[in-house]
């Protein structure tokens, strides 16, 4: 059925502690989700191995023996470390917010979360955040600790390091804005499956994560450029490898990741405050 909404989407307040506290059950709460299926760990490693190891390999198939540089300015420690982290990356970047917040529209739940006193779209983050950093710790850590005793990677400079570690911090903000964005697509329709399956593919062609941007021809380089998803993948890994021509070039990249985050942030909010003044309650 169809109603209107007679709740709204809390005020914005102050960032306080106290504020910051009403989100942590979620995160709690998410923790403990995953830690009740501690299994799914190691199945994710065993697939991301495996990922990793067919693109890895196959790269370096496609240039070995070649001698000198290769395209887009890489050696073969980078080239391997691109596509190994890339692949990483990409697992960092499945929260499943997406499909949690689909699920919870299609079931009905969402009228529980539009009575708490909490922004929902930061509710969300925070129950996706340990998905992310609990795949990191416990899959891509041991993933890429395996492959840097099994071949020669290209090791970062603490500048690349202090730098990445900003910028992947922006990426999982700019990922969850998609994620939410497509996740809010269930006010429209019944199913987002093939929503996902779309932006699933596009991300991992356009953020870097099936080829590096730098090897793309120059048309789909550019299309690549001015989306967002370039900021998840490929801007993290050229600030970790050094791929960028001076502090004013770090900075640029940088620049466009805060501004996606921005508008995918703003853009989230929005379509959450249009989203609840009609909801559509499938299954009772």
């Amino acid at each position: 059925m169809t109603a209107d909404a007679t709740p709204r989407p809390p005020r914005h307040t102050p960032w306080t502690a106290a504020t910051l506290r009403r989100y942590t059950p979620f995160a709690a709460s998410s923790l403990q989700s995953l830690l009740q299926y501690r299994s799914t760990f190691l199945i994710n490693a065993v697939t991301a191995t495996t990922a990793v190891g067919v693109q890895i390999f196959l790269w370096r198939a496609v240039y070995a023996g070649r001698t000198g540089g290769l395209p887009g300015g890489f050696d073969l420690p980078q080239l391997t470390t691109y596509v190994l982290l890339a692949q990483v990356l990409g697992l960092l970047q499945a929260s499943r917010v997406d499909e949690e917040v689909a699920g919870e529209v299609q079931r009905g739940d969402i009228a529980v979360s539009l009575l708490r006193p909490v922004s929902y779209p930061l509710a969300r983050f925070a129950a996706g955040l340990p998905v992310s950093l609990s795949n990191a710790v416990l899959v891509a850590v041991p993933v890429v600790f395996l492959y840097a005793l099994l071949l020669p990677l290209a090791a970062p400079t603490w500048t690349g390091v202090l730098l990445f570690t900003f910028s992947m911090s922006l990426s999982l903000v700019i990922g969850f804005g998609v994620n939410l964005l497509v996740g809010l697509a269930g006010f429209v329709t019944t199913n987002i499956w093939g929503v996902r399956v779309v932006k699933d593919s596009l991300v991992a062609f356009f953020a870097g994560q099936v080829v590096p941007l730098a090897l793309m021809p120059g048309p789909l380089a550019a299309v690549a450029h001015v989306l967002p998803f370039q900021g998840m993948i490929d801007g993290p890994l050229r600030l970790l490898l050094g791929r960028y021509h001076g502090p004013a070039d770090a900075a640029g990249i940088l620049a466009v990741q805060v501004a996606w985050a921005s508008l995918l942030s703003g853009l989230a909010a929005l379509a959450w405050s249009r989203a609840v003044r009609r909801v559509e309650v499938l299954g009772g």
